[in-house]
């Protein structure tokens, strides 16, 4: 039976001008608090939750990233100071005008259009980027409320999903992810949230988010998808905020459990905690991003000594990132410290690829339903 999402909130029916409207009301706050501080002959300053190491803990009822109550001043008090509030109304200002116009901006033309902000310009595109993310945490929006986004898209997903799309004209289309996409897919814009995306039904029993995207086109060609009702979602290497927040909202949405399969190495694990747990660059969207509830599927370094794959030696760099992983709050659970103990014993890492080794049918007609099986997913 196919299953259906939730009743769409109020949001999947505003338009994107009126998101964005709303997504801004925070900041029309601190503009009447700067005013009043200013006609009253003070220094105008804001208040901001602090983004550093020291204010983000890993919450373990909630099992994700989050920041802490710790506050900071940003006062017009030094010249610094003083720019990044002028940084910060002109950054407004020209998401109000992008909403009025119905376009939207890459992270990298918002760098260059800052050129013509006399003194208020950004220096660097890393600049531009904080003060967007401090927008996210001023207004707790993300920035694709705000019309903004990277050179890239997201993932590419490839099964039983039906959805519907509303294009850059504002019109509608309804498109089936397996009979109404070419072999790559359905290609993830850069905005997934409501107002852009509808997601109606799906035959699929489970989401797999796999690394690479040979494994993909493995999968897909195999028949895993149809002959195991399950959605292929390609994360495309560390995987995009809307591949994240896509996976988010099938899984909260359309109930569809998230296994991650990735390879074997340190930086895969990492690619795992980004769905699952968040990560620290982006804690303060942790509830938008992370899917407490996935899986790690494999490769695992059980899975390297049971499968008995081929593997390559593991690098000073690599030793040193498992090493940093045992500390990590993200991987303190018996079963990850055990496989990752073991990684750091045999030496070894392996590729998805490498379960080729027994043909190109082993992966979808062993591996795979030995795993799903052993997790309760098939």
């Amino acid at each position: 039976m196919a299953r259906r999402a939730k009743e769409p909130s109020t949001k999947s029916e505003e338009s994107a001008e009126s998101v964005s409207a709303r997504a801004l009301r925070p900041t029309l706050d601190l503009a009447e608090q700067v005013y009043d501080q200013l006609a009253h002959g003070e220094i105008p300053r804001m208040r901001l939750p602090l983004r550093t190491k020291q204010n983000i803990a890993f919450q373990m009822r909630e099992g994700v990233w989050k920041l802490g109550r710790a506050l900071g001043t940003r006062s017009a008090r030094k010249k610094d100071g003083a720019l990044m509030l002028l940084r910060t109304f002109y950054l407004v200002d020209f998401i109000g005008e992008m909403a009025r116009a119905g376009k939207t901006s890459t992270l990298r033309e918002l760098y260059y259009i800052s050129e013509g902000w006399e003194e208020g310009k950004f220096h660097s595109e890393d600049e531009s980027n904080l003060l967007i993310e401090d927008l996210e945490v001023l207004c707790t929006r993300l920035r694709e409320d705000f019309r903004l986004h990277p050179e890239e898209n997201g993932a590419s997903v490839i099964g039983d999903l039906t959805l519907r799309e509303r294009n850059r004209k504002g019109i509608a289309k309804k498109i089936n992810c397996r009979d109404d996409v070419g072999d790559g897919g359905y290609a993830l814009p850069f905005n997934v949230e409501r107002e852009k995306i509808e997601l109606l039904s799906t035959g699929a029993k489970f989401i797999i988010a796999i690394e690479c995207g040979g494994m993909v086109d493995r999968l897909a060609e195999n028949g895993f998808d149809e002959q195991h009702d399950a959605l292929l979602v390609h994360l495309k290497g560390q995987p995009a905020r809307s591949t994240r927040r896509f996976l988010k909202r099938l899984n909260e949405e359309m109930k569809l459990p998230v296994v991650v399969f990735t390879d074997g190495d340190p930086w895969s694990f990492r690619i795992f905690a980004s769905v699952a747990y968040g990560a620290i660059k982006t804690a303060h969207l942790s509830q938008y991003l992370a899917t407490p509830s996935a899986e790690f599927l494999g490769v695992t370094p059980s899975d390297i000594e049971n499968y008995d794959l081929p593997s390559d030696k593991l690098s000073d760099v690599d030793i040193r990132a498992l090493q940093a992983e045992l500390t990590d709050p993200r991987f303190q659970t018996a079963e990850w410290r055990a496989e990752i103990e073991l990684m750091l014993k045999n030496g070894k890492k392996a590729e998805q690829q490498s379960l080729a080794k027994y043909g190109l049918n082993y992966v979808t007609e062993k591996y795979l339903p030995e795993k799903l099986t052993e997790m309760g997913i098939l």
